[in-house]
């Protein structure tokens, strides 16, 4: 995917962000976040007040410093969400380029005609050939070709597309290298791969995620109770004024209202709600992964089950043959013999590395099968097994071999009334046990050996899932393998659980079987046997290499088609979960310290006589240098931290992979803790500047 600028002082991202920051202003865009409407609302009365002491020429300095600070806080809101989305347009503006009108080659009742791309629609066949871009996302129905995805995934080098399998889905705007490809249309136009993911950076269809709106919630219900606090607070005052026999003692303009409603309501997380849910978004994509809604960001960041295939994910996912190990009585060059040539219309990696093991060890080499002779059997996930059967001159089977799994190969030899010997079942359980998969090959009825495959484990597999555990994260490992296998690689991979014999149906069943018992679930799949899993996860990563039914069942798409990523995804929702709360935390801890700077302005004066200071002088713990200046100060500091915190918001509060409760502890100290300090010691800083200024 091409780079964007990353820094928060690029002018690319400052100058567009202060523009939309004040188009935000507009009413119709503040209503969706209730906190700074009431903000700009108050901004607007103060902005009154102003016009009408200018009209009565009775001009206030400190009424206007008062409304420009509550403008600038709506506006340095508005600026946090606009950096956001800013880094989101500069992505979409590089995913536009990738979007080009080009003209189709439609094919019609065997006739190609060229249309514009925008009249391609679900189910039209269409051409490609080299040098052309892919008009719209589809399914590759014949061919093979290398294509370019660079533009979307910013990954130079060429993949395979091909007909069948998991590889065949191919995305609008990428182009063929070479060959040519007959391409099913899978989307409508303006709903395409490209399309969806220029709406989600844009922040366009970004929709409130459950906790987001639960949050927005409890914010506004804390508004309106500071704002029925605030709008009694007149009668009070009057009625302890009048009982004073002070009737001007209290402060209670309007200014100082808004000002006091304003530092008490949650404005700073609730400027930098929205910020951090898109950025949460953004360092999804900046990782390679389009997630299709925030929800399903959030939803990372609250899963505790992860399904992992085996394969690529726990493994380097290339299983080689290492030894051939004979039946008793049996040649190793005649089990090697036989196990090539069941292994010659075998084309995945495990059958090509036993022809390549046997001509390595015994010098023996791949053969051409004359077709009338012979009819190969290839693999298959229902069989299990591949081979080859040679025919005799009337076109019957005359003698089979096969190479697979030991319970497929057993139940084969015992169909033709064979027996399965005794030393090779203890061969294959010292393979499993060892880690290592076993094939069985035979010739018949007659059992030649067993050819051991293995697979490695990545290198530093094991800490990731240590740090996973930690999280209170439970891993399971899926796989095709029998369960001996299975249990030796869960435990040299440290994972938590295993699926040994894994079918789609089998993994659909896990899901909903952790689902029921209260757990949230992620996995990830690229075939269509992977799409209902998928669909039914909490978080469904489909690989982009995989076919069109897998990336529509899931709720992400991981561009660099990486298995391992899904932790990294996990990791991320966390940690927008945990930023989420730290500034939660942050932003009702710092009202505090506004109580004893605006509430002690506002009644210094009550009770006070002969020109000394009454007992309410007593709350003023900071010793703000007079009423005005208490007010301005926390003003200034409430607009101020919302910049400060900008970076954080965007960036992200430092992940640690603790529990939940460690992670509470944490932001309760850290947090709350610095929430109550920061604003004793930004108002008083705020005070002294303004004083040694001569603003107040």
């Amino acid at each position: 995917m091409a780079k964007h600028p990353t820094s928060l002082f690029d002018a690319h991202l400052l100058r567009p962000a202060a523009l939309e920051s004040l188009r935000k202003l507009d009413p119709r865009v503040q209503w969706r976040n209730p906190v700074m409407l009431v903000t700009e609302l108050g901004a607007a009365l103060c902005t009154l007040v102003v016009l009408r002491d200018l009209a009565t020429g009775a001009f206030s300095p400190f009424n206007v410093q008062i409304t420009v600070w509550l403008w600038f806080t709506v506006v340095f809101a508005n600026f946090a969400e606009a950096m956001a989305e800013g880094r989101g347009k500069a992505q979409a503006d590089s995913l536009r380029k990738a979007r080009t009108q080009a003209l189709a080659r439609r094919r019609r009742d065997g006739r190609e005609e060229k249309v514009p791309a925008t009249q391609l629609r679900r189910d039209d066949l269409v051409v490609c050939e080299a040098s052309d871009v892919i008009p719209a996302d589809g399914d590759v129905t014949e061919g093979i070709a290398m294509v370019d995805e660079s533009a979307i995934t910013g990954e130079s080098a060429p993949v395979v597309r091909e007909s069948g399998g998991d590889r065949s889905a191919v995305t609008g705007g990428t182009r063929v290298i070479s060959d040519r490809i007959v391409i099913r249309v899978t989307s409508e136009p303006g709903h395409t791969f490209l399309d969806r993911m220029i709406g989600m950076v844009e922040g366009a269809k970004r929709q409130k995620t459950p906790n987001e709106t639960a949050l927005s919630l409890l914010l506004l219900g804390m508004t309106l109770v500071f704002l029925l606090a605030v709008f009694t607070l007149p009668a009070f005052g009057a009625y302890s004024a009048a009982s004073a026999g002070q009737p001007h003692a209290a402060d209670l303009s309007l200014p100082v209202l808004v000002s006091l409603l304003v530092c008490l309501i949650p404005t700073t997380i609730g400027g930098l709600l929205s910020a951090i849910g898109i950025s949460g978004i953004d360092r999804m994509i900046r990782r390679n992964v389009m997630a299709m809604s925030g929800r399903a960001v959030e939803a990372a960041g609250d899963v505790d089950v992860l399904l992992l295939d085996k394969t690529g994910t726990i493994t380097l996912g290339n299983r080689v043959a290492t030894a051939f190990l004979p039946a008793p009585g049996v040649a190793p060059e005649r089990l090697a013999d036989v196990a090539q040539l069941a292994s010659l219309a075998d084309e995945t990696p495990e059958g090509r590395s036993i022809v390549v093991l046997a001509k390595t060890q015994f010098n023996l080499r791949g053969r051409e099968v004359a077709e009338p002779h012979a009819e190969f059997v290839p693999f298959s996930a229902q069989t299990q097994m591949s081979g080859v059967d040679f025919l005799n001159p009337s076109g019957r089977p005359a003698r089979g071999i096969r190479k697979g799994a030991a319970d497929a190969v057993r139940a084969y030899v015992e169909d033709l009334g064979g027996l399965f010997p005794k030393a090779v079942e203890r061969t294959v359980e010292d393979i499993a046990r060892q880690g290592a998969t076993p094939l069985v090959v035979t010739e018949g009825r007659d059992v030649l050996g067993v050819v051991q495959l293995k697979d490695v484990v990545k290198g530093g597999i094991q800490e990731r899932f240590a740090r996973l555990r930690k999280m209170g994260i439970r891993t399971v490992m899926i796989t095709g393998d029998n369960a001996l296998t299975a249990a030796a690689i869960a435990a040299e991979a440290g994972v938590d659980d295993f699926m040994a014999h894994a079918t789609p149906e089998q993994k659909l069943k896990r899901i909903r079987d952790e689902q029921a018992t209260g757990h949230l679930v992620a996995m990830t799949g690229d075939g269509t046997n992977d799409a209902p899993a998928l669909a039914q996860a909490d978080v469904g990563v489909a690989m982009n290499t995989g076919t069109q039914a897998a990336r529509e069942a899931g709720n992400m798409v991981d561009l660099d088609s990486n298995p391992t990523k899904l932790i990294e995804i996990v990791e991320i929702g966390k940690q927008l979960l945990m930023t989420r709360g730290a500034l939660t935390t942050f932003s009702i801890a710092n009202d505090v310290a506004k109580y004893f700077a605006i509430l002690p302005a506002m009644f210094v004066g009550l009770y006070a006589a002969g020109g000394h200071p009454g007992p309410l002088a007593a709350l003023n713990i900071m010793h703000l240098a007079s009423p005005h200046s208490a007010i301005l100060s926390a003003v200034i500091f409430n607009a101020l931290i919302i910049v400060a915190l900008i970076p954080l918001a965007l960036r992200g509060v430092r992940y640690r992979a603790v529990g939940a409760s460690a992670v509470l502890r944490r932001n309760l100290l850290l947090y709350g803790g610095g929430g109550l300090v920061a604003p004793f010691v930004g108002i008083k800083l705020i005070d002294l500047t303004l004083v040694a200024l001569g603003w107040v």
